[in-house]
């Protein structure tokens, strides 16, 4: 693939760590190989332990704005602060995994997360609480850009695209199951209740992963010395193709954020008027995120990497366009289309980052990651304050700001693409 390509190639390539004979034999994970169903239900459960414990506040906004006395932008924070974190730590935890291993890493990260978990329906008060979510997103970067880059060096190129997929489905399904349970729980028992049993639900993931997860074979310990990460960092900061895509992570997250952090206070208020438990079903809809991640390396096959991206970014506008309207079955319809755009473009997106990056995929993943989870905290403190300044309306707004943002990007990416496809046949003579 071409540097200035968005990632338009059906191809995923990825450097063989095995051996670089043609002769030889690839041992990496392939589907209905040996080994292959163990580490996807694995990292399928880690993902399903990071989003849960992650948004584990997300959908009890409405009560935690009761309980402490603060506004829908205050509670916010509660969310804001986690992924906020684990933007800011994505990146050293990756450098971690690369000397200690992304198993290794990736087991710790899920031990302290979890730990805190359990601490958090105890937090006295909102800045407690906001502390606690903070610390517990920290830890929790250490599972995102280890998984994929684990995933980059232990499966054949053809099924990276449906591996990462799954990862990715994990965290639908983790987002969902948070925020249903979190939902009915609360409702009889309140928000303390209802976090502490996402804790109890993300130890037993935790410790499934560490048995399911195979011992990586191919991985090689990289250096911790500031200067060569540093490097590495400026060499992915500086190829054109991966900054797009950390753009467009960033961007899609924003508008997903925003939504799912808002919808249970327009939900909430007239004319829905809906309790908490119902409020919470409605995030049943992660459903659909689940399945159109895990598809999303047909999709590229049919349509292409670019093809994918408009493709997600036209269904999250008309998801978007239709939740405006005062109608439950129209905003539910509006949610449906917002999650299945919005996971179909993240794994497009993160799985061209661990295609397009020979060199340092956990730090090219974790600049993903901490892009997307920059993008995760902007949507949920920013479309906070649309919502209080203008409504739902508000709130719709910023989501269609940033797949503005996406499009345009993408454009740019297949400009890039057709003049240098226009330049190499002139080089070559």
């Amino acid at each position: 693939m071409p540097s200035a390509s968005t990632g338009a190639s059906t191809t995923v390539g990825a450097t063989s760590s095995v051996t670089s004979s043609p002769a030889a034999v690839d041992s990496r994970l392939t589907p209905g190989g040996p080994g292959y169903r163990r580490m996807s239900f694995a990292l399928f459960l880690a993902g399903v332990a990071t989003f849960a414990l992650l948004y584990s506040t997300q959908a009890l906004l409405p009560l935690v704005s009761t309980d402490f006395g603060v506004s829908a932008s205050e509670a916010s924070w509660t969310v804001s602060a986690a992924t906020g974190a684990l933007a800011l730590f994505v990146l050293p935890m990756s450098a971690l995994s690369e000397r200690f291993g992304r198993r290794t890493l990736m087991t710790a990260s899920l031990a302290v997360a979890v730990t805190v978990g359990l601490l958090v329906p105890f937090a006295p008060s909102i800045g407690a609480l906001v502390a606690l979510r903070a610390v517990q997103g920290a830890a929790l970067a250490g599972l995102p850009a280890s998984a994929t880059a684990y995933l980059a060096e232990e499966v054949r190129p053809k099924a990276l695209i449906t591996a990462i997929g799954l990862f990715v489905a994990g965290n639908s399904v983790g987002g969902m199951s948070g925020r249903v349970i979190t939902g009915w729980v609360a409702q009889e028992w309140g928000w303390r209740v209802a976090v502490a049993t996402i804790g109890i639900i993300a130890v037993a993931c935790a410790v499934a992963f560490r048995m399911l997860l195979p011992a990586p074979k191919h991985f090689t310990p990289g250096s911790l010395r500031p200067r060569v990460l540093a490097r590495t960092v400026r060499d992915h900061l500086a190829n054109p193709l991966l900054r797009r895509l950390y753009a467009i992570g960033a961007l899609f997250m924003m508008v997903f954020g925003g939504v799912y952090t808002v919808i249970g206070y327009r939900l909430t208020e007239a004319p829905f008027s809906l309790p908490q438990g119902i409020i919470g079903s409605i995030f049943l809809v992660y459903l659909v995120g689940t399945v159109s991640a895990s598809t999303a390396g047909r999709l590229v096959a049919r349509l292409g990497r670019r093809g994918s991206l408009y493709l997600a970014g036209g269904t999250t506008t008309a998801g978007l366009l239709l939740s405006l309207v005062d109608s439950l079955p129209l905003v539910l319809l509006g949610l449906v289309l917002i999650t299945a755009g919005f996971f179909a473009g993240h794994a497009v997106a993160s799985s061209s980052v661990s295609h397009t990056a020979k060199q340092g995929r956990a730090q090219a993943s974790a600049l993903y990651q901490s892009a997307y989870y920059i993008g995760s905290s902007a949507g949920s403190t920013l479309g906070a304050v649309a919502f209080h300044a203008g409504g739902w309306a508000g709130t719709v707004a910023l989501g269609l700001f940033a797949v503005l943002g996406v499009v345009t990007i993408t454009l740019l990416g297949s400009h890039a693409a057709r003049t240098q496809a226009r330049h190499e046949p002139a080089l070559a003579h």
